[in-house]
């Protein structure tokens, strides 16, 4: 079988096993506050969050044209196969060490620096869309702070709209609304992260001559939203635990303030065709609202963990993939 061929089919093997890991790593975030305030049973939380991940993915393109055109052109790519290869298996690699660690990390920043580091070993600085790549940047730095100053702002809001209602009542409704807001994070997720593998396979397309234009074919979104609801299915316990407790104890109100700030944010980026990491935006959310709630009710030791594993995860990535890059070209 020829060479290219092999490299090809394997890449879309790893990037359905990139966005079915992506799916027990990061939307475990989506449904993390109904499940700690038992608006949903965990399993209830699971199957919903599967579903309208899917229903999420096969909805809209854009960022996956992103992901396949702005990083670098693949027609472009030296050995570009390879390169693709090398930076799915190092960011599927640092998603597997965060999610057996329980740390909330990001697969966008995962695959983004190991596709820049494998671009930048295969062909040097020159070949990266300086323009394309700093704007995703941006849209990763700009995103969580948002998110943080949103759900400060709206639970304020909220605070104040209901401060002469009685709380256990305003809490039992709030935890019914969840549903529908857990459900809304989750399809907001599925807009915006399984593109980025849509994304990855179209470009692995493009550089074996296989297909010419950043278009998404059906059937690469299709398998890629079947991944992302199947590692759902899976659901990511250490994760769950960590953005639904260990942040700050989390109220129907504080849920549902999160989950429609999370939602919110993703959904405008998804809009403007811009990838996210879905982790950062609702974990940022969650500390938004709990610094608005009661900022000593906020684990910031928790907080400062994940922040600092955000920053260190695009150059440890990039180095993963400079070295996965090195690694499959003595052999390919």
């Amino acid at each position: 079988m020829d060479v290219l061929l092999v490299l090809t089919i394997l890449t879309v093997i790893f990037a359905l096993a990139f966005d079915f890991i992506n799916g027990f790593h990061d939307t475990a975030n989506a449904i993390a506050t109904s499940v700690s305030t038992k608006a949903l049973k965990p399993r209830h939380a699971i199957i919903l969050a599967a579903v309208m991940n899917f229903v999420g993915a096969m909805t809209f393109t854009g960022v996956a044209k992103t992901i396949t055109s702005d990083i670098a052109n693949p027609n472009d790519i030296v050995n570009g196969s390879v390169v693709i290869l090398a930076a799915l298996i190092a960011g599927i690699a640092w998603n597997l060490i965060t999610w057996y660690y329980g740390i909330p990390s990001s697969s966008s920043h995962a695959i983004i620096g190991s596709l820049a580091g494998a671009v930048i070993a295969s062909s040097g600085f020159a070949i990266l869309n300086l323009d394309g790549f700093f704007k995703i940047l941006q849209a990763l730095i700009i995103s969580p702070i948002l998110a943080f100053i949103v759900g400060f702002i709206l639970y304020n809001i909220i605070k104040l709209i209901f401060r002469e209602k009685n709380l256990p009542k305003t809490n039992k409704n709030f935890r019914r609304v969840q549903i529908l807001t857990a459900a809304l994070q989750s399809f907001t997720h599925g807009t915006n992260d399984a593109q980025k593998a849509m994304g990855i396979i179209t470009m692995a397309l493009i550089t074996a001559g296989l297909h010419t234009t950043s278009d998404i074919p059906f059937w690469v979104q299709a398998a890629c939203a079947t991944a992302m609801g199947l590692g759902t299915s899976i659901g990511g316990w250490k994760i769950i635990k960590t953005v639904g407790g260990k942040i700050m104890k989390i109220r129907p109100v504080n849920g549902v303030a999160a989950d429609l700030t999370g939602a919110f944010i993703i959904f405008g980026a998804t809009y403007i065709h811009l990838p996210v990491s879905t982790t950062h935006v609702i974990s940022s959310s969650i500390m938004g609202v709990g610094a608005a709630h009661r900022r000593k009710g906020v684990n910031w030791g928790t907080a400062k963990r994940m922040v600092i594993t955000w920053f260190i995860t695009l150059p440890i990535t990039a180095c993963l993939g400079s070295l996965m890059y090195y690694i499959l070209n003595i052999f390919f």
